[in-house]
């Protein structure tokens, strides 16, 4: 055994020795604090800067966001975003950078280094998942630096939604490697959101990930840590779908995640490669 090789060992031992749920649980405690007004803006603009986001894009001034919770699930002003509207296209869910990108194949999805999981893995309903064969698919990862809300990648309706309890551990690249979970994606908490389209269904899946215990979703009002307490999954329809354009919101992270966009057959077809790098409303695809 060579001397990375015990390296890559040693990492991944100390990785998966980490206890991500208590963590999880007091950082999403101490970001949902509210702090004194004086201290706001300094610290979300310290923050900001270390770690390289775009603190002028906000909605609100900074010393209107009560807690970092607020200030990191941040609305942004009108206008820092444009979305492509024109027919056929499928834009980008969110900011971040992909992950990977490509067709999905006989059920599966394939990742970096050649790994593949089960696309009924991740929606968690193996009965659904050959409905995205022939189609295809992007995993866009958001670092602490992103705008961390997720909205529609196509017009639609809202028409359900799957939670699906599950491990937070970390989704960062470098250390998803060292922990080295072929099936990160699809062990970790999330949140599925089915969009009804005119090319088929399309899946939003929301990925949880260390630090990030609550998955807001804009059209339940609600975050999932009362979901996570019952510690069951839970599917819930709508009975009045909710119409969207591409563009509109859909929920928000606590803190940088994961999002997985899946597209049918006779949907548009996603066109990225992996490591670049999106804004949310942009074109990544369209009808072939």
């Amino acid at each position: 055994m060579n001397l990375i090789s015990i390296r890559q060992r040693v990492a991944r031992g100390a990785v998966r020795r980490l206890p991500m749920g208590l963590y999880s649980t007091l950082v999403g405690k101490a970001a949902r604090t509210a702090l004194p007004r004086p201290l706001r803006k300094p610290l979300y603009a310290a923050f900001a800067r270390a770690v390289g986001a775009d603190a002028g894009e906000a909605e609100l001034a900074l010393g209107e966001y009560a807690s970092f919770g607020d200030f990191f699930a941040r609305r942004l002003r009108e206008g820092a975003r444009a979305v492509d509207a024109s027919p056929g296209v499928i834009v980008a869910p969110c900011d971040g950078a992909v992950a990977a990108a490509g067709a999905v194949e006989h059920g599966a999805l394939i990742e970096a280094k050649g790994r593949t999981y089960s696309v009924g893995e991740l929606i968690a309903d193996p009965s659904r998942g050959d409905e995205f064969d022939g189609g295809s698919y992007v995993t866009v990862y958001l670092s602490p630096a992103n705008y961390h809300r997720v909205h529609a990648p196509i017009a639609g309706r809202v028409v359900g939604y799957d939670y699906v309890p599950g491990a937070q551990w970390p989704v960062n690249p470098r250390i998803a490697e060292a922990l080295d979970e072929p099936n990160l994606l699809a062990i970790n908490e999330r949140a599925v959101i089915w969009l009804e389209t005119r090319a088929g269904a399309v899946a939003v899946v929301m990925v949880g990930a260390a630090a990030v215990g609550n998955l807001w979703l804009t059209h339940l009002g609600t975050d999932t840590r009362a979901f996570r307490a019952g510690g069951e999954a839970r599917r819930i329809e709508l009975r009045d779908p909710v119409e969207l354009d591409a563009g509109d919101e859909l929920g928000a992270f606590l803190l940088g995640s994961t999002v997985v966009v899946l597209v049918p057959a006779h949907g548009p077809r996603i066109a990225l490669d992996a490591g670049a790098v999106v804004r949310q409303g942009e074109r990544i695809g369209g009808v072939a």
